[in-house]
């Protein structure tokens, strides 16, 4: 008797050989527009802001329409076998690690203008006449809710492994809850800035650290609430739930990139410049 056409298709490995997709080349442009749009604005160049946001709504659209391919592979089609899993589990160290080089950029710029602080802004840090942020203001109270957000999301990546479903969406819940907080309040600080982006190096320094950190709470907080939709549906499993650990890992890192902003921007880089 021959084999049916399906036998021919039968895996011969244990690799997951993923089908061509647009979404790398659509995010690509995605994030061309609204970084340029961001530039373009930010220089009062007409349609910037146009620009900027027809970026973001192609980055939403293409994180949706990606995430949905990822989680069909991994929860209907079963192609994450744990082979798979470890090789996206390196893949996310690497990512994490291109994303601490990433930071140390900005870390570098603020060091290189705090510890050598040029004579066009009185050879002081942070500079004469710029009034900063009391760090045991907003600055403290978000780092509470980030480090409780921590142990919020540790908690839900528990509960899952115990495969207690309710423990990991109230986790979840909860971290999410908490990194919304995290961001309103630094919504709340940058309106109320003594300073712009513009005025001088200080705050350029200042709003592109904070600023991009900002954005990492925002894109993890996207990351948890995807989890905790695929919670609700029960696609995680005490032995299968890679997509939450990402996640976890991510936030993790966002946590520990606050700890390292509130102690060197805050706290040591205030110096002894008034308090706004």
């Amino acid at each position: 008797m021959s084999a049916g056409p399906a036998a021919g298709h039968e895996a011969k490995h244990p690799y997951h050989l993923v089908d061509p997709s647009p979404w790398p080349i659509v995010g690509a442009i995605a994030a061309l527009l609204a970084f340029g749009g961001a530039v373009m604005a930010l220089h009062d160049v007409p349609g910037g802001v146009v620009v900027m946001i027809v970026g973001m709504l192609l980055i939403l659209f293409t994180m949706y329409f990606w995430w949905r391919e990822v989680v069909r592979e991994a929860t209907f089609e079963g192609y994450h076998n744990p082979i798979v899993q470890l090789g996206m589990r390196y893949g996310m160290v690497l990512f994490i690690a291109s994303e601490v080089m990433f930071f140390v950029a900005w870390f570098w710029a603020y060091f290189n203008a705090a510890l050598y602080p040029p004579e066009q802004i009185g050879s002081v840090w942070p500079p004469e006449g710029m009034a900063v942020f009391d760090p045991w203001s907003v600055p403290f109270l978000n780092t509470v809710i980030l480090l409780s957000s921590g142990c919020t999301v540790t908690w839900a990546h528990h509960e899952v492994r115990q495969g207690n479903q309710r423990g990991l969406i109230q986790g979840l819940v909860l971290t999410i809850v908490l990194g919304t907080a995290f961001t309103g309040f630094q919504a709340f600080e940058y309106a109320s800035a003594p300073f712009a982006f513009t005025d001088g190096v200080y705050p350029t320094t200042f709003f592109m650290a904070t600023g991009f950190h900002g954005a990492h709470v925002i894109i993890g907080t996207c990351f948890l609430t995807v989890c905790l939709y695929r919670a609700c549906k029960g696609h995680f499993k005490p032995d299968h739930h890679f997509g939450l650990e990402a996640a976890a890992w991510y936030w993790h890192f966002v946590d520990v990139v606050w700890l390292f902003l509130f102690t060197a921007i805050y706290w040591w880089g205030s110096g002894d410049a008034p308090l706004h």
